[in-house]
């Protein structure tokens, strides 16, 4: 069962990111802030659901969250800043966004780049032991799906729509056969699909 929340003196907001380990697309991030007293026995780790599961809970969590708010890092900054700092500013944009303030913020991972003057505590596999953090999964992976298979129609020989940009082995041959499209990130290295799965 999942934690509410890490301590329980200061509003606590958890988050998470979509899309770091992607050839194409943004790295999308969410922040969640929940009421202290919040419960769903459906909600988890977002990469342990089912894509309709995902898509009721975000419904659940938008409607009950004090707070929640989703950000992106595109392609283009990814290649200027490298992935691990995108999707650092892609959870600090949607800190941003929450129209409540955190006064502590709880991260899934093992490193976070510290934002403004609050306090964080990284959690390795947080989006499993922690409500919120499984909220923010929830929200940055079916937000990232959505804008995938927004832009799969103007390029669907990669089939976006199913792979949502990560590095499946036809995923690289198409893009070993047909090159590079302007939502590629181009520092991942596409290497040769028959060398391994990714």
């Amino acid at each position: 069962m999942l934690l509410a929340r890490y301590q329980h003196e200061l509003i606590e907001a958890g988050c998470d990111e979509a899309g770091r380990g992607c050839l194409a697309g943004p790295v999308f991030a969410a922040a969640v802030i929940l009421p202290p007293r919040f419960k769903h026995k459906l909600l988890n780790d977002s990469k342990q659901l089912t894509e309709e599961v995902r898509y009721e809970l975000r419904f659940e969590i938008e409607k009950k969250a004090i707070a929640h708010a989703v950000a992106s890092v595109d392609n283009i900054e990814i290649d200027k800043i490298n992935i691990l700092n995108a999707s650092f500013l892609a959870m600090h944009r949607a800190i941003e966004k929450l129209h409540l303030k955190p006064q502590f913020l709880i991260i899934d991972g093992n490193r976070f780049n510290k934002y403004a003057d609050t306090p964080h505590h990284c959690i390795v596999e947080g989006d499993a032991k922690y409500l919120s953090i499984a909220a923010a999964s929830i929200l940055a992976k079916t937000y990232r799906d959505d804008f995938m298979k927004q832009i799969a129609q103007e390029h669907p020989e990669y089939h976006w729509h199913s792979n949502k940009g990560y590095p499946t082995i036809k995923h690289r041959e198409t893009v070993l056969k047909l090159g590079y499209t302007p939502y590629h990130r181009r520092t991942f290295r596409i290497s040769d699909p028959q060398l391994s799965i990714f």
